[in-house]
């Protein structure tokens, strides 16, 4: 490919943006191509390498993971885009035409995803003549006080919550809407500046366990004291616990990963290779949650129901053959490492790290971009339900063959997330091979 349709193919993809500030003529400068050339080999506190993850996804994992999520059942995602910010008052919202999200008449979303059932088989319909039965012997007892039986429902939501990461959307309000994703891609919209800078930097700031003092190199800068700010905070990540390190390269992994598709002018500024190494440790975590999930899906009375019963079969196969090509992957992320000190400091280490993954989720709704918002809410579900995946091992562990499976459940919500926000990453992954493709290509 020669140099110049090389770069146009790199402004029509919105992609060399990512590097550094770009000079609008002219081959890639020595520092981007130097930037690209460290995103490879061995990935910390990992067994894995860049080169195994690119191999996997790009050439066996991507191109079936890809089919599933144009399916119905992965394409309709519930949202409430309306809910405030619950963090400062700030009521604007993104003027331009790009941060809008349409969603979907309700005559378009198949029947059996507005219906919500799942009554396919025969164990499938026992199952949920199963579920109106718990439903009805739990009903709150109209005998019982009004202040007894609101105490008895914030008891039963709070044990509904207990074991989750996120704050999820209320989806039987009426300002949740199905929205297709297919029809409104996560792109770049043109939302940036200082309220695009004021999300990130909140969950940064205040949620990555970091103390005051310890700054984030947020610039490229050549000079004595951004350097010493770059060496103090890695000396600091480096020195924290691996749970707190993680949950950090989680986040900013889930930065990178989103940038790359809205084409961020900054992205790697200060962090560079660093950024992009932490997207593959995200690629891993979440891959370790769906090699995990396995048995919940492979349930006879688990259905991706939406009124199609040959697609849906259809759909849950290739769905059990990218869960079973995840189990395969050679070098898998060890979860074990995590929490393993003494139990008391651990569990506390642990709710701690749920509650701050929570509040990041909660930071979503302070996006006005309602496009980005939509996508932040996605990923950062669908990342909250790998981690709820991972931490859950000894209740999957436990879910029988068949029958329902009372320790364990995925929301339809859920399941949509994990499946949609792990496809960002496998995205990311494959893009940035394009990338280095094409600056091979111009050399």
């Amino acid at each position: 490919m020669a140099a110049g349709s090389g770069l146009l193919l790199l402004r029509a993809v919105g992609f060399a943006v990512l590097l550094l500030p770009v000079v609008p003529r002219g081959p890639p400068s020595v520092a981007e191509r130097r930037c690209f050339c460290q995103v490879t080999g061995h990935l910390d506190d990992c067994t894995c390498d860049v080169e195994t993850i690119d191999a996997f996804n790009n050439y066996k994992l991507f191109p079936r993971l890809n089919e599933l999520l144009e399916s119905d059942y992965f394409r309709y995602y519930k949202v409430n885009l309306k809910k405030p910010c619950p963090f400062w008052n700030d009521n604007s919202h993104c003027g331009i035409r790009d941060c809008a999200v349409k969603p979907c008449p309700s005559d378009e979303v198949p029947d059996g995803i507005r219906s919500g059932s799942y009554k396919y088989s025969e164990e499938a319909s026992n199952l949920a003549e199963e579920c109106e039965e718990a439903k009805r012997l739990g009903a709150v007892d109209g005998s019982l006080s009004k202040e007894t039986q609101q105490a008895v429902l914030r008891w039963s939501r709070h044990d509904d919550s207990s074991d989750s990461f996120c704050e999820a959307d209320d989806i039987s309000s009426p300002d949740a809407e199905y929205v297709d994703l297919l029809l409104n891609p996560e792109r770049y919209t043109g939302y940036k500046g200082p309220d695009a800078w004021k999300i990130w930097n909140s969950i940064y700031e205040e949620n990555c366990f970091k103390p005051q003092n310890v700054k984030r190199p947020l610039a490229s800068g050549r000079g004595e004291s951004s350097v010493s700010l770059r060496h103090m905070f890695y000396k600091w990540l480096q020195g924290v616990c691996v749970e707190k390190r993680a949950f950090y390269r989680l986040v900013s992994g889930l930065h990178a990963s989103i940038n790359i598709h809205l084409s961020a002018r900054y992205l790697l500024q200060g962090e560079g290779p660093r950024r992009l190494k932490n997207l593959y440790f995200l690629y891993l975590i979440e891959l370790r949650a769906l090699s995990k999930v396995l048995p919940f899906f492979e349930r006879p009375a688990f259905q991706l129901y939406t009124g199609n019963k040959s697609h849906d079969a259809e759909m849950k196969n290739l769905l059990l053959e990218i869960l079973h090509l995840a189990k395969s992957f050679p070098l898998h992320f060890d979860e074990n490492s995590f929490f393993a000190g003494n139990k008391k400091e651990a569990a506390k280490l642990k709710e701690e790290f749920r509650l701050h993954f929570k509040n990041i989720s909660k930071i979503m709704d302070c996006v006005g971009c309602f496009k980005c918002r939509l996508w932040g809410k996605l990923q950062t579900q669908g990342l909250g339900t790998a981690l709820k995946i991972l931490f859950s091992e000894s209740l999957i562990e436990k879910i029988p063959e068949s029958g329902p499976s009372y320790g364990f459940q995925l929301t339809r919500q859920e399941i949509v997330a994990l499946f949609n926000a792990f496809g960002r990453i496998s995205t990311s992954v494959r893009e940035l091979e394009n990338f280095r493709n094409i600056l091979q290509n111009m050399r």
